[in-house]
């Protein structure tokens, strides 16, 4: 035993690093993760996290319609399933689609992906070259970027304003690029009150964004898991409504309208796109959750979808509501912030001048926690900015936590005023 401990000792550490890929050491944890794990244990009241309200879980129905599976559809539910999704919800959301946003089923195929998150990896894979041109809001989904980064695309940022990115700086940049002799690969866009930001593209925005795809024969990946949570203003159809060539993959999730634990999202695209990713996602995970899959596909064709948004949104509003009263009430001078219509997220900017990032320690000091806004940018050059989350705290908790942060602001701006 006293030789075996010596050897053991005596032996060199094991240089693991050395082992791994070079992609793999370019890696780096997602800084919202890392940062929900620092306030999940804590009294810190968390505006951070992109969470729904687990008040907002179907659970009674989710039992009944589990034990119906059990009973009726165990041989297919529990058995490994196709590649590209159980068939049935894969008809179900093709309809559910159809009526709900006027996209005919004849124009897509759906495929079934173990969250929209997985779609982004899979789109990485079929489509991005190492130097390939994809265009990004600036800010945008910080889980993007990490998924897109992997396959070493060149960024390119476009700014937004409350209508969504800015479509005409858009063009501009497409002539440079076509100039340069560059091709821009896809657009990506998370269209309806976008994360961060909280804001929607507008119509008119939309559509030129499909004549511009063809102009300088682009793609356009819409994400779009925030556009059932409309609180106030009226809709807007998705990007993929106007779409008449099969540019835009449409990426939809059920983590926001029925439950995140499902890991079940869905790509709708041209036939022709389906195929490869379904070729790609063979490599990965062989298929999504086929009992997941058979209760989600109960839950859209039963009608149980359609009666819980609205159930969600009313939970929701009072929520967005309170955030934004709280900012009205107790923000000082010179912060500004974004008002959403609906979604999960509030933009807050604050004077050139305060690193938020840096600032972040004070405010968990405090008992307050946000993600820094320096993340969602691509080229991470803007440091005044964080991103605020309603859905996941009760009011009263979202008017006590931004009465903290308002404070660590304060003290902020007169340190900058010295």
């Amino acid at each position: 035993m006293h030789e075996k401990l010596e050897r053991k000792l005596a032996s060199k550490p094991l240089n693991f690093e050395s082992f791994f890929s070079e992609k793999a050491l370019q890696m780096k944890a997602s800084e919202i993760r890392e940062l929900l794990k620092l306030v999940e244990t804590s009294d810190v009241i968390s505006l951070a996290g992109g969470l729904p309200a687990p008040e907002t879980f179907p659970v009674e129905v989710i039992k009944k319609i589990a034990q119906e599976i059990l009973e009726k559809h165990a041989d297919k539910a529990l058995q490994y399933g196709t590649t590209k999704g159980f068939t049935p919800l894969r008809l179900a959301l093709a309809r559910w689609m159809e009526r709900r946003y006027e996209i005919p089923m004849s124009k897509v195929e759906v495929m079934i992906v173990a969250g929209s998150q997985q779609a982004l990896d899979l789109i990485g894979r079929v489509f991005i070259d190492p130097g390939d041109v994809v265009i990004v809001e600036a800010p945008t989904y910080l889980a993007a970027l990490n998924a897109f980064k992997y396959y070493g695309p060149e960024f390119v940022s476009i700014p937004m304003d409350h209508d969504g990115m800015k479509i005409d700086l858009l063009e501009e940049k497409l002539e440079e690029l076509k100039r340069k002799g560059k091709r821009v690969k896809f657009v990506y866009t998370v269209s309806t009150f976008q994360n961060p930001m909280g804001v929607t593209m507008s119509r008119e925005r939309r559509k030129r964004l499909v004549e511009l795809a063809k102009e300088y024969d682009f793609l356009i990946v819409e994400d779009n898991p925030y556009s059932e949570l409309r609180y106030s203003g009226e809709p807007v159809p998705p990007i993929k409504h106007f779409d008449d060539e099969g540019r835009v993959l449409y990426l939809g999730t059920f983590s926001k309208i029925f439950a995140p634990g499902f890991r079940l999202g869905w790509i709708a695209a041209h036939p022709h796109f389906i195929r490869k990713i379904e070729i790609a996602k063979q490599a990965v995970d062989l298929c999504a959750n086929p009992f997941g899959q058979a209760i989600a596909w109960k839950y859209v064709e039963d009608g149980h979808l359609d009666e819980h948004i609205p159930k969600i949104v009313k939970f929701y509003k009072p929520r967005r509501d309170a955030m934004l009263k709280a900012l009205d009430e107790f923000m000082p001078e010179g912060v500004e912030w974004t008002r959403p219509d609906g979604g999960m997220f509030v933009w807050v900017t604050l004077p050139e001048g305060i690193d938020t990032k840096l600032m972040m320690e004070k405010a968990i000091a405090k008992g307050v926690a946000y993600v820094p806004g320096e993340a969602f940018f691509a080229n991470r050059d803007v440091k005044n900015t964080m991103r605020l989350n309603f859905t996941y705290v009760p009011e009263e908790t979202i008017r006590e936590g931004v009465k903290r942060l308002a404070e660590v602001i304060e003290d902020e701006i007169k340190a900058l005023k010295k």
